[in-house]
């Protein structure tokens, strides 16, 4: 019983010591303190079987692998949160979300684009409308830009132009020198158009298809604005200026011509157009070839009326002008169209 009781005591003996030399090195490890830093590493200790039951400890990262050799383990910590991905400083309140960062971005280069557009418009002298003042600069050059067969073609062909539909073919017989309006048109005709002044002006004569019937088409250039040229159509349009045989044009008579005899007295009937989006009247007048003279002219809109029954009606002459001088004032929009999409 002695011995016994003596190797219990031993055995009770040697576990406590064991105990006490294990809480000793336990006590042994610094404790962390709030003034380390996270790559400061130290040396875990064992734990009992009882410690390791628990858990890890939360302040430690187990993930490391073991460094071969020294059989100790290593310790690794999360990355600070003021770094990034490449070790760069960023703040720490917060992190910008994907989204919000690819919505300033764009803020940022469409803010750019705007401000670019705004000042290159700026320095252009573009106030917002430039194509259309484009278009009706252009138009205005179209005199000595474009070729004459394109401004008055050798031959027009009128779908539908002549009385009840029918087709008609214009053939030109006569192209006059481009030149001022000087002795171009009669005294008070001449008044009317002043505040557009006068540019240039172009005129061509043609025959119809059976060679009876002669008219003159024209295309004043003017010197006018758009604000200009919108007033003068404005009171073409409220005075019925258009309608008066007192500011009928005067025809182009060419010699050795069908349209030798086409004077002042053969005019049978006449349209004007003044346009707004270029700075140009087009006129028209026609008459018949064999030279004779007509006592009372009518505006083409009313000769073409249905029902008409004047000579100048009945002859179709009102179709003859109105038809020619549309079909011209098209292809001179046509001209400015490729002016302003092709620029020299």
């Amino acid at each position: 019983m002695g011995r016994t009781a003596h190797g219990l005591g031993a055995g009770e003996a040697l576990r406590g010591t064991g105990a006490s030399r294990s809480s000793a090195q336990r006590t042994a490890v610094p404790e962390e303190t709030p003034s380390e830093t996270t790559r400061r590493l130290r040396p875990v200790p064992a734990e009992p079987v009882a410690d390791r039951d628990s858990g890890p400890d939360p302040a430690f990262s187990w993930s490391a692998p073991v460094v071969p050799g020294d059989g100790r383990p290593r310790v690794s910590f999360g990355r600070p949160e003021g770094y990034d991905g490449l070790a760069r400083p960023r703040p720490l309140g917060g992190r910008l979300r994907p989204q919000a960062l690819a919505a300033a971005v764009c803020l940022v280069l469409g803010v750019g684009l705007l401000t670019g557009a705004v000042t290159g418009s700026w320095l252009a002298g573009d106030s917002g409308d430039g194509g259309a003042r484009s278009a009706f600069t252009e138009a205005g050059d179209l005199w000595h830009n474009v070729p004459v067969d394109q401004l008055f073609p050798p031959t027009v062909r009128g779908q539908g132009a002549g009385p009840g539909g029918a087709d008609r073919t214009w053939t030109r017989v006569a192209v006059a020198p481009d030149g001022d309006c000087a002795e171009a048109f009669d005294r008070l005709l001449t008044k009317v158009l002043d505040p557009v002044g006068c540019r240039r002006l172009l005129r061509a004569t043609y025959t119809d298809a059976t060679r009876s019937h002669v008219t003159t088409v024209g295309m004043l250039f003017t010197k006018a604005d758009t604000a200009a040229m919108t007033s003068l159509a404005k009171r073409f349009e409220k005075e019925g200026l258009a309608g008066r045989d007192d500011l009928m044009p005067l025809p182009y008579a060419a010699k050795d011509t069908v349209a030798a005899g086409f004077g002042a007295p053969q005019r049978a009937a006449w349209t004007v157009s003044v346009l707004t989006d270029a700075p140009v009247v087009v006129y028209a007048v026609s008459g018949w070839a064999d030279a004779r003279p007509v006592d009372d002219p009518e505006p083409a809109e009313e000769a073409m009326e249905s029902g008409a029954t004047s000579a100048p009606a009945q002859a179709g002459l009102g179709h003859e002008a109105k038809g020619l001088a549309d079909r011209v004032e098209r292809a001179l929009r046509k001209n400015v169209g490729q002016a302003t999409e092709h620029p020299s």
